[in-house]
């Protein structure tokens, strides 16, 4: 376990320098959640918070959907980087080497947790400018960043497969993309009961919007409710689903 462990550490730190050397990925990352949410609070927010109660802060309401963007934008590049080794060769290297299997994908998923976190913070960190207000306490914060941490976890495996199976790099990316459009039909950004009865039923069954009505609950200091089991069941269930996928990938690929 030691040696697994001390493998997957080394690999972790190979991906996180690769990171460091190209800090623009990072900053491309946060950039196109932040225009987001400028778009929809000083462009649509107007025209949005009129459906919205009257003391509602657009900010705070419209962020757990940018959070979620965040994280589906950093899957994207966890899913090329991944795809990079794999043509350059390097799993066919690591099998050659007395190294653990997961480690490799171990190294990827840990730098994934950690420059998503970095892209999360500097995101509330420009909210926060833009006239962000929370009534959470210490304990809802842990709970929002365990949340956050459980959701890039299981959307970096989801990652993991286009990752190891693309033919292109533009193809590994091609499902973190999608991914990053379903906070839009979800209640991230506009109440469900302004949207037609199919766009609303789908809303209403998809795993973003009881996350991010979780999340949006948890920042105002409110309780949680239903939603908080419910966003656990889905993420639980992406991450064991993917992993399934992703591990009998992977294994495929080394074998």
């Amino acid at each position: 376990m030691r040696k697994a462990l001390k493998q997957t550490w080394t690999l972790f730190g190979r991906s996180m320098r690769h990171i460091l050397r190209s800090p623009d990925t990072i900053m491309t990352v946060s950039i196109q959640p932040i225009l987001f949410m400028l778009l929809f609070v000083y462009v649509f927010g107007g025209a949005i918070k009129s459906s919205l109660p009257p003391s509602t802060n657009y900010v705070t309401y419209q962020l757990p959907g940018i959070l979620i963007m965040t994280i589906a934008s950093g899957i994207t590049y966890s899913a090329l980087r991944l795809f990079l080794d794999k043509q350059r060769g390097m799993l066919t290297r690591l099998n050659s080497m007395p190294v653990g299997r997961s480690s490799f994908l171990w190294g990827h998923i840990l730098s994934s947790l950690i420059s998503n976190a970095i892209s999360l913070v500097m995101v509330i960190i420009m909210a926060l400018i833009m006239g962000f207000q929370s009534n959470a306490g210490l304990l809802e914060w842990l709970v929002i960043i365990g949340i956050l941490a459980l959701l890039t976890l299981a959307l970096t495996w989801v990652a993991i497969i286009p990752g190891l199976t693309a033919k292109t790099a533009e193809g590994s990316a091609a499902l973190a993309y999608i991914v990053m459009f379903m906070p839009f039909i979800s209640s991230s950004f506009v109440p469900m009961e302004t949207m037609p009865t199919v766009v609303r039923a789908f809303a209403e069954h998809q795993p973003f919007t009881p996350i991010a009505e979780t999340l949006r609950a948890l920042l105002n200091g409110m309780p949680v409710g239903n939603n908080g089991w419910i966003a656990l069941v889905w993420c639980f269930g992406i991450l064991a689903v993917a992993w399934v996928l992703a591990m009998r990938v992977y294994k495929r690929r080394i074998s």
